[in-house]
């Protein structure tokens, strides 16, 4: 392929190869000619221009494929719009030639069409410049059109539209002939040449005035035609063009001049909406013809033109655009209401007629109103739809209130509102729906009057507009939750006060219904009381039901509905009312079936129509009761359930004799009836209803072959019986678009209603599947059918097996005994029940049961294959495929592609092929690789039939089949890839564009091949590259499709191959590709586009973003109009879609891929970021928010940082964003809140003013959050006072993100001030609307109980439990605050992060802050304590619940306390916690004055915690109290420590960790521990639990804390315990004194019994987690195994030294035994961390880990059992041990104990020495080998290490007891003062040798000081000439170095003090050597001098006192 990349075609390597490489050679080159050309100089373009003419020319003539042909032309174009022109005259005349040539074999076909598509895209490109050739060109085309078949119209449409496109205004001459052909397109039968029509008229009206004007009518109406029988494609393009042309004319002015001239008619918008309505009602009929028609009754406007019609509209409205609509809006709603008014009887006749018409005027509402308008323009349509609501309401009254009967019902008037009112309310409830919190405002304004008209229409005559009504009010209750009580309680009170009336009675129970059902969608819920009301309102119904037969069936079918949709609340609520439903649904059914027959020959057709009703009530109930309240289903209340379930079967059995006796009336009401049973029937499990299973079967048999099913509905059954893969082959409309709504109704015979409520009011309460719209339950006649297939699957797989092949054989006979259409329709029926069954079977793991089975299953299957009907091939495939897998035999499988295989070789029917072929296809994807052949000769087979050009349809389904072949063959198909590649490149080359589906099918084969291929993709092999490039060849011929979704499945090709072999796929061409489609009109290929996307910005987010704005700006086409990419950049663009954008799915997707976009650049690109953010948040600010941020402008002025945006309202262009929606909003707050946290992970100046501001300077381009305060927190504020709660919620959290992270900064140019002060207002006004917090606590807990009232009758009362809790939350977390300040002293900071007393006074001191708190303790405390009680009692195991107080707790009610478990689980911790840090300041000791009478108006219940008095019972004395209060706390955290669940906060386990400290700070719980050795235990095991399961390290440095402090308490115990002890045997003897402590008389630890144990393995857990090779285990041996010593990390090093400080506190937790047995393992661990983490660090320092070792050691050899008579001699062994361990450690092993730092290692020695018992050290070996370490380091050359080793000695010199000191003396002296000796020649260079000195000398000193009487005189002779030694004369004093000058000064100041201590020795050494004495004598002279020059002398001689102080002391010479 690298051949083709030349400028000029390779020739020559081209001949070389075959056919199909020679087109992908070709079509390779073109492809990078095109890019070649635009990059290429002019001149050498020119240069080689003639040849490249010849060269395409020529490819014109070898019939080229159609990609080839397009790129072909489109090079064309390019070459000559860049070279010369003079040939391209040459060149048309050409292509015209070709066109006129008479040949019309199809083998010259591409050839023609080619030079057709030439033509096209040379005037494109070149335009004028070919002057007045174009009407020759155009003649010649159009003549050529008369005799083109439909791949020739297709192309000569699409080049005449590109040929006007160049030509502009210049092509006016023409426009008549072209305008004539295209209309004869646009009713073309080929749907693809309708498109190309509708493009060409649509590029033709730019310049044809005619057409909006004159011919305006003729236009209209044409559009009308060719919707007739239009697919979805043609409907798209054709009401493009219609609603395009009519806004046009709407919108046109005319200039005077031309308008008298061409006689234009202005057309007014009246006349345009008439001429759609037109279209709408009478369709393309003329209208004289039409009306004839209708008064004979017989026409029908055919759907597919009312839907193209409807599409139109919205086209025609979004046109015009928002604006305009907000203007028009009243004319408008009037127009689209009227069109389903009765007035036009037509559309309205039939109520199938009526559904599908509301719908399409619900779609151009929500489309128009929900897709252009801001929410202010829709809160005013909202109020207009609301005046017409009122309107038609009037109507009615006027007809309601005239006294006859007969008029009444019979009016004209109210069967005419009735549709304009559904439509309207349903219109309504999507609005407010949309609006959410933000229509707040609109419900409130009492002028508009929403709810009451709503209400008003509710009892209205028709069942439609009830329902609708009811609807509506769901949807108000779902945007705003705070109506939802209210609503409820209105109704329920109408429906109380109404019973009368039969239209209010099912009106209102409607309305109660749709209210039940909004309640899953409100987080805080209703009262728990209203059930209760709702459940007796409904058995008043039902009771009353019979009292008057005017309303039974009424009261009937309210009762039920109530019951059932009160089930939807769920168990908490039902489980009160259960025995009261089970005992009505016993009563409903006849006990016995000797019952049931008399019943039967009682009664008339009402009763029976009442009887019905009701049971069918009862069923449904029962099913929402099951579906809704799993947790009660108990084996109990199934065997309650279950009694009147056989009664009801018979029932159905009963029910056609019962038709024949009473008549037809009871149709409908048994087909109910039946319908509900099979749904109850299909949730409960079969078990249930085994005794029936026979009658049910056949009951269903007769449902689905019965004679009164009329319709083939295959479309709602089959769909979910077929794969949804396979759903791709057949109608468009299975797939999903943006016009699902209305085009669902095309699937479906004309004579068939789609969905409407008023077929099943009881779906009102439902969760519906789509989300926000209405549900649409499909009328019972077909509902029951789809029923009874899901029930005949369950039933039918457990029958018994000759049962169960009788049915199968019987349905077979029901087939081949009906005729005609009547068999098609039990076909369908048939197949689909089998099908459901296989698939129920399958899923099961169940089998089929014997082989005879298999026939008539097989035969039911194998009818469908070759049936007609596409979707029924599809599901007999599939279930094909699944008869395989349940029989689950290898021959059985073969067998069955063998019939295919026979059966595709034989047959040349396109049904049979294509049935066939499928089922090869699903064969593979059930039962994986068939077998190898098998995979051969299928590939052969189905390679064949997919190069069946006659049958496009046989290409599809082949190479669908072939696509799962792929799919499942996986690596088995490798060798296969090859041909098929090449096969689907050839055909991708060769296949008509016409042929879309074709292409589809392509892309999916493959797809599939590149996922097959998968990471070999990136190899370089030849082989493997050749493939990827024809993969990449496959995927532009597929972009360049005219089908949006053959593009979709190019796109997501690309993106296998991106994510295969990233390098190979061109990312700049793809984002081009992605950014062109990104408002594509097609749903799926906007998916496909955000897919790609999102997979994209994962790994390369930065250049996505830069390839998207370079396409934006260099692109010479317009790219969409919608995605405005040049301004705002990719991410602007998305944010755009995302509010525009409808589907969920795509939603989540662009907020994924903003997501990730802003992960990786929001840092890189800040302002950009926070600007976008802005811009969303700031085009919504109302002008109220506007008023109150200037203050702040003007406070900003003089800072000028950045441009107010809010003052800009009145310039609309700087908003990039018009009126967004409040989610977009909220959305974009979410990102101010991600772009904050990812500042945080970045650069530290992001928070520091001051640096930013200094690096801002150094570098403009410089940009840092912190600089950027003012904007954050504008958007925060603009947020929280936004009218959607929603989004005040995101604009509070971004507020305290904000104030958290800034609240530190301080204001460099305001010392002592914190930079977020100036915006005190701003935050103070943003929170003042979320909660007064003027007031204290009491007042608030006061608030809360009143809150509680009024809440509780508005919400659930657990929104009362939540409010109170968030309440005590707040206020314990400032306590915390508090408290801690207070600990630590700091001034605190001028804006705390705590929003409620930041407001409340903006610097508080924290003792201000504390007393704050302190005045209410007492109250605060008490309720604290309640809440912790109800915690606790809310926690307890379900076994307990009987044990529970029945009214609930303080805070909870009974019925609610599963809801109140939530919200006490977001707030016990903190409140534990404050409980804890009050009960410690309080020391447990201070009784509350309050304790007994709790002031609180609180409803006393005998669990508020201190009751006492006020509850009668007993008063508790104080240490019960607080005892009571101590095990609360430890139980509570005990019980959340112990079985911490995956979502436990890390926030809660640390409160509860630093509770249990903040317990164990005072004595009083200390003891409690101390003296309960189990709860210790206990405690210890929990905690060591959290260690092992929590990696966080500050929640293990808690837990060690936790485990220190309960050792202490243990210590405590003990000590006391000893104490009382010697206090009671003072007398006694000491032997008989039992012993304390763990380990008694033993010394044994009892694991689990232990406090020690459990200690130590816990601490041995955090060591060896930190520190492996402490492991025996894991080393390997018991020894000291030498491994290089290792630095932890600071949190490792601190959870170390936190352990080795517990196991230095545990000897004293043990008896002298115990000690013994525990202290190996202290002493291994401890001397362990030394060895393996003595790390030489610079400077001589110790590490952290080894410091805390070194004190751990001191602590146990300190330990008092080292010296106890019962333990000295055990320990004395341990410990020299341990120290023989520690010299080990510094003997090499293998020559690697350089590592370690000598310095750690010999003060370990020494803290030996210092700290045991001289007996462990003093004996010779041990002594011997210290005094030699000592030996070694002194000799060392670190002078670090020299000066440790000093300053060790020292201390081991004073040692006080002799034996221990001496030796260490005697041997060390001497090497110490020859090292001083030689320092006279060897001068100190720098400090550190400066310090060995002065550290050597202080040795001496201190040797002279220890030394005996009579050795004294002999050191003080050693030490003094040393000293001199160091003295300096004047001369050398002067030019001495500072180093040498400080050791001057120190020896001088030494001798100093030497000489009067000592005087007579040193009288005599001076004496004895005259050089010494003349030395000190000059240096002292030496220093008055220097005293009096003023030479700067050392440190020691700053000050001239001292220097006095030397001379007086002179004279003891």
């Amino acid at each position: 392929m690298e051949l083709a990349h030349s400028l000029l075609l390779n020739e020559e390597a081209c001949s070389r190869l075959g056919e199909v490489q020679k087109a992908e050679f070709i079509f390779d080159w073109l492809r990078y000619l095109e890019k070649l050309l635009l990059a290429t100089s002019r001149s050498d373009v020119k240069e080689k221009q003639k040849t490249l003419v010849e060269q395409l020319l020529s490819l014109l003539n070898s019939s080229p494929g159609p990609p080839t042909r397009k790129l072909l032309a489109k090079n064309l174009g390019i070459l000559y719009s860049i070279g010369d022109t003079f040939s391209v005259y040459e060149t048309i005349d050409k292509c015209n030639d070709l066109i006129r040539s008479k040949d019309d074999s199809p083998s010259y076909l591409p050839t023609k069409l080619a030079a057709v598509v030439c033509l096209g895209s040379l005037y494109k490109k070149l335009g004028r410049i070919l002057g007045n050739t174009f009407t020759d060109t155009v003649g010649n085309i159009l003549k050529a059109m008369k005799s083109a078949e439909s791949q020739g119209r297709y192309e000569i449409m699409l080049s005449l539209q590109n040929i006007l496109k160049g030509l502009g205004a210049a092509a006016t001459p023409c426009h008549r002939d072209v305008y004539k052909a295209a209309r004869s397109c646009l009713t073309d039968r080929s749907m693809a040449v309708r498109c190309a029509a509708a493009k060409c008229l649509l590029e033709l009206q730019n310049e044809a005035s005619f057409m909006w004007s004159t011919d305006l009518d003729s236009v209209a109406t044409l559009c009308f035609k060719s919707f007739e029988g239009s697919n979805y494609d043609v409907r798209i393009s054709v009401s493009k063009l219609l609603g395009t042309v009519l806004a046009k004319a709407v919108i046109s002015k005319h200039p005077g001049a031309a308008a008298s001239r061409q006689s234009i008619r202005r057309v007014s918008l009246e006349e345009v909406l008439e001429l759609l309505g037109t279209g709408f009602l009478r369709g393309s009929s003329g209208f004289l013809r039409a009306s004839g028609d209708m008064l004979k009754g017989t026409s029908s406007v055919s759907r597919d033109v009312r839907v193209g019609v409807t599409q139109a509209y919205v086209v025609f409205i979004s046109t015009l655009g928002g604006a305009w609509l907000e203007k028009n809006f009243a004319a408008f709603l009037s127009h689209v209401l009227s069109l389903v008014s009765q007035s036009h009887l037509k559309v309205t006749q039939a109520q199938t007629d009526a559904v599908c018409s509301r719908r399409c005027v619900s779609f151009i509402l929500r489309a128009t109103i929900g897709g252009l308008l801001g929410e202010k323009a829709q809160i005013a349509a909202a109020k207009d739809i609301c005046q017409g609501i009122w309107k038609l309401k009037k109507v009615v009254d006027a007809v309601m209130s005239d006294g006859n009967l007969e008029t009444r019902l019979g009016s004209t008037d109210v069967a005419a509102s009735q549709h304009m009112l559904v439509c309207a309310l349903q219109e309504l409830g999507n609005l407010i729906h949309s609006l959410g919190t933000t229509a707040a405002p609109l419900l409130q304004d009492s002028s508009a009057g929403i709810l009451d008209s709503v209400i008003s229409v509710i009892p209205h005559p028709s069942i439609s507009v009830r329902l609708a009504a009811a609807w509506c009010l769901h949807c108000i209750a779902v945007a705003l939750p705070s109506y939802l009580t209210p609503l409820l309680d209105r109704c329920l009170e109408r429906l109380t006060l109404l019973k009368s009336s039969p239209e209010a009675v099912t009106g209102f129970s409607f309305a109660v219904a749709a209210l039940l059902g909004a309640v899953k969608h409100c987080p805080l819920g209703i009262p728990h009381g209203k059930g209760k009301i709702i459940m007796t309102l409904a058995e008043d119904l039902l009771c009353s039901a019979t009292q008057n037969s005017r309303l039974s069936a009424q009261r009937t079918q309210a009762g039920w509905l109530l019951i059932a949709a009160l089930m939807t609340l769920g168990p908490a609520v039902v489980g009160h009312h259960l025995a009261r439903v089970l005992l009505l649904w016993k009563c409903v059914f006849p006990v016995s079936p000797k019952d049931l027959e008399t019943e039967k020959s009682r009664g008339d057709s009402f009763t029976w129509q009442v009887t019905l009703e009701g049971r069918a009530g009862a069923l449904c109930a029962i099913k929402s009761f099951v579906s809704h309240c799993g947790d009660l289903l108990t084996e109990e209340v199934i065997q309650h359930l279950l009694p009147p379930l056989p009664c009801a079967v018979d029932l159905l059995t009963q029910l056609s004799s019962i038709i024949k006796t009473y008549g037809s009336p009871l149709k409908t009401p048994s087909v109910v009836y039946r319908q509900r049973l099979y749904e109850l029937l299909i949730l409960l499990p079969p078990e249930t209803y085994e005794g029936n299973l026979c009658a049910i079967l056949k009951e269903l048999a007769a449902d689905l072959t019965g004679p009164d099913v009329q319709v083939a509905a295959s479309t709602f059954l089959l769909p979910p019986l077929c794969h949804q893969d396979d759903l791709l082959l057949l109608s468009p409309l299975l797939k999903e678009t943006d016009h699902r709504f209305i085009e669902e109704q095309l699937l479906l015979s004309n004579g068939i209603a789609c969905g409407s409520l008023e077929y099943d009011p009881y779906s009102i309460y439902e969760k519906d599947v789509e989300g926000d719209s209405v549900p649409k339950p499909l009328p019972p006649t077909l509902s029951v059918i789809s029923s009874a297939v899901k029930l005949f699957g369950v039933v039918c797989a457990h029958v018994g097996e000759a049962q169960r092949l009788l049915i199968l054989e019987q349905l077979l006979d029901s087939i081949k005994h009906t005729k005609g259409a009547r068999q098609q329709v039990v076909q369908l029926h048939v197949v689909s029940s089998v099908s459901s069954f296989l698939k129920y079977v399958a899923g099961s793991k169940g089998n089929l049961g014997p082989e005879e089975m298999r026939r008539p299953t097989l035969a039911l299957v194998m009818g469908a294959l070759e049936s007609p009907n596409p979707l029924l091939r599809c599901a007999a495939a599939e279930a094909w495929a699944r008869l395989a897998q349940v029989v689950n035999e290898g021959p059985f499988t073969a067998s069955l592609a063998q019939v295919s295989f026979d059966k595709l070789k034989s047959a040349r029917d396109v049904v049979t092929r294509t049935g066939h072929s499928l089922a090869l296809g699903s064969l593979h994807r059930y039962l994986g690789g068939i077998n190898f052949q098998h995979l051969n000769s299928c590939v052969g087979i189905l390679y064949t039939l997919s190069q069946d050009s006659t049958s496009p349809d046989v290409q599809t389904w082949a190479l669908h089949a072939l696509s799962l072949i792929i799919d499942s063959a996986g690596p088995i198909y490798h060798i296969h890839v090859e041909p098929t590649l090449s096969l689907i490149i050839m055909l991708l080359l060769n296949v008509p564009p016409t042929h879309a589906e074709v292409h589809q099918s392509l892309g999916r084969c493959l797809n599939a091949l590149i996922t097959t291929l998968g990471p070999e993709l990136q190899g370089n092999s030849t082989s493997i590259s050749s493939l990827r490039t024809s993969c990449l060849l496959g995927c532009a011929v597929m972009q360049d499709n005219q089908d949006c979704l053959v593009q979709a499945q190019a796109i997501s090709c690309l993106q296998q191959l991106h994510m295969f072999a990233p390098r190979h796929v061109n990312l700049s061409s793809l984002v081009g590709c992605l950014c062109v489609n990104l408002c594509s009109p097609y749903l799926l290929l906007r998916r496909a586009v955000l897919a790609c996307l999102r997979q994209l910005v994962q790994r390369e987010a930065a250049e996505v973003s830069e390839h998207a704005v370079m396409l934006a700006k260099d692109s010479r086409e317009e790219l969409t109009p919608d995605a405005n990419i040049r301004e705002v950049g990719l991410e602007g663009a998305l944010l755009t879609l995302l509010d525009k954008e409808t589907d969920q799915k795509l939603c989540r997707d662009i907020k994924e891929t903003l997501n990730h976009m802003l992960t990786s650049m929001a840092v890189d690109k800040l302002s950009f970021w926070l600007k976008l953010c802005k811009d969303v948040l700031a085009a919504s600010a109302d002008f109220t928010t506007v008023t109150c941020v200037d203050t702040m402008q003007e406070e900003e002025g003089d800072k000028g940082d950045d441009v107010p945006v809010l003052t800009t309202r009145s310039d609309d262009k700087s908003h990039l964003f018009t009126n967004p929606r409040w989610t977009t909003r909220v959305f974009a707050a979410e990102c101010v809140c991600r772009i904050i946290n990812q500042c945080e992970n970045a650069h530290s100046a992001h928070f520091d003013i001051a640096l930013a501001q200094e690096m801002k300077k150094r570098d403009s381009r410089n940009d840092f959050l912190v600089l950027h305060l003012a904007d954050l927190i504008r958007m925060a504020f603009m947020a929280a006072t936004d009218h959607s709660d929603q989004l005040r919620l995101s604009g509070l959290e971004t507020l305290l993100i904000v104030i958290r992270q800034f609240a530190t900064i301080p204001e460099p140019e305001f010392p002592g001030h914190v930079i977020l002060e100036q915006y005190q207002a701003n935050v103070g006004a943003a929170l003042r609307p979320a909660f007064t917090s003027e007031t204290p606590p009491d007042v608030t807990a006061k608030a809360c109980q009143a809150g509680k009232e009024a809440l509780s009758h508005l919400y659930n009362e657990s929104a009362s439990t939540m409010e109170i809790l968030a309440v005590l939350k707040a206020w314990a977390e400032v306590y915390i605050i508090a408290v801690e300040r207070h600990k630590n002293h700091k001034q605190p900071l001028k804006t705390t992060t705590c929003s409620e007393e930041s407001v409340r006074n903006g610097s508080c001191s924290s003792y201000g802050l504390l007393d704050l708190v302190h005045t209410d303790l007492g109250t605060l405390s008490r309720l604290w304590l309640a809440a912790l009680q109800d915690f606790a009692l809310l926690t307890l195991p379900s076994e307990f619940a009987s044990q529970l107080p029945i009214e609930g707790g303080a805070f909870y009610t009974a019925e609610t306390s599963e809801n109140a478990k939530l919200h006490y689980n977001n707030s016990w911790a903190l409140i534990l916690h404050a409980t804890a840090v009050w009960l410690t300041s309080t020391g447990f000791v201070v009784a509350d004055p309050d304790e007994g009478a709790s002031n609180l108006s609180r409803p006393v219940t005998p669990t508020s915690m201190c009751q006492g008095s006020s509850s009668g019972a007993t008063v508790k004395s104080p240490e019960d109290v607080y005892s009571d209060r101590f095990h609360l706390i430890l139980g509570i955290s005990v019980e959340f420590l112990c079985s911490l669940r995956s979502d436990a906060t890390m926030e809660s386990i640390t409160a509860c960790l630093h509770a249990l400290q903040a317990l164990l700070d005072v004595p009083w719980p200390r003891s409690k521990i101390g003296s309960d050795q189990d709860l210790g235990i206990e405690l210890l095991n929990v905690l060591h639990r959290v260690i092992l399961t929590r990696e966080s390290p500050c929640i293990q440095l808690a837990s060690l804390e936790v485990v220190r402090q309960i050792i202490c308490a243990a210590q405590e115990h003990v000590k006391e315990k000893r104490r009382s002890a010697e206090v009671d045997d003072g007398a006694a003897e000491k032997e008989t004194l039992p012993e304390f402590g763990e380990g008694k008389d033993t010394g044994g630890l009892v694991p689990g019994k232990s406090l020690v144990f459990a200690t130590l393995e816990l601490c041995v857990c955090i060591l060896v987690r930190q520190l492996p090779e402490l492991n025996p285990k894991l080393t390997g041996s018991p020894g000291i195994k030498a491994t290089k010593p290792q630095m932890l990390s600071e949190d490792g090093s601190r959870l170390v030294s936190a352990a080795l400080v517990i196991l230095s506190e545990l000897p004293a937790v043990c008896s002298p035994e115990g000690s013994i047995s525990i202290l190996p393992t202290i002493l291994y661990l401890t001397i362990g961390v030394l060895r393996e983490t003595a790390v030489k660090l610079p400077g001589g320092q110790l590490s952290s880990t080894v410091a805390a070792s070194l004190q751990a050691l001191k602590g146990i050899l300190a330990s008092p059992m080292a010296r106890a008579e019962k333990s000295q001699t055990a320990w004395t062994d341990l410990l020299r041990s341990a120290l023989t361990t520690i010299l080990d450690c510094w003997d090499p092993v293998d020559g690697t104990h350089q590592e370690l730092d000598e310095v750690s290692l010999l003060t370990a020695i020494t803290v030996f020495i210092l700290s045991t018992s001289p007996e462990v050290t003093i004996i010779p070996c041990l002594q011997k080998r210290c005094i030699e370490k000592f030996k070694v380091t002194l000799e060392m050359k670190d002078p670090m290490v020299q000066i440790k080793t000093y300053q060790l000695l020292l201390s081991i010199f004073q040692y006080p007891n002799p034996a221990v000191s001496y030796p260490y003396i005697y041997s060390l002296v001497s090497s110490i003062v020859e090292k001083l000796q030689e320092i006279d020649k060897k001068k100190p260079e720098d400090t550190t040798e400066l310090q060995i000195v002065q550290e050597g000398i202080k040795v001496l000193e201190a040797l002279v000081t220890v030394a005996e009487e009579q050795h004294r005189s002999q050191l003080v002779a050693c030490l003094l000439p040393i000293l001199i030694s160091f003295l300096l004369d004047e001369n050398a004093l002067g030019s001495a170095t500072s180093i040498m000058r400080n050791l001057h000064d120190f020896a001088l100041q030494n001798l100093m003090q030497i000489g009067p201590q000592y005087s007579s020795v040193f009288r005599s050494v001076m004496a004895s050597s005259p050089a010494l004495k003349a030395r000190l004598e000059a240096a002292i002279k030496g220093n008055q001098e220097s005293v009096k020059v003023g030479i700067p002398t050392s440190k020691h001689t700053k000050h001239p006192g001292k220097n006095s102080s030397i001379q007086l002391k002179t004279n003891f010479l």
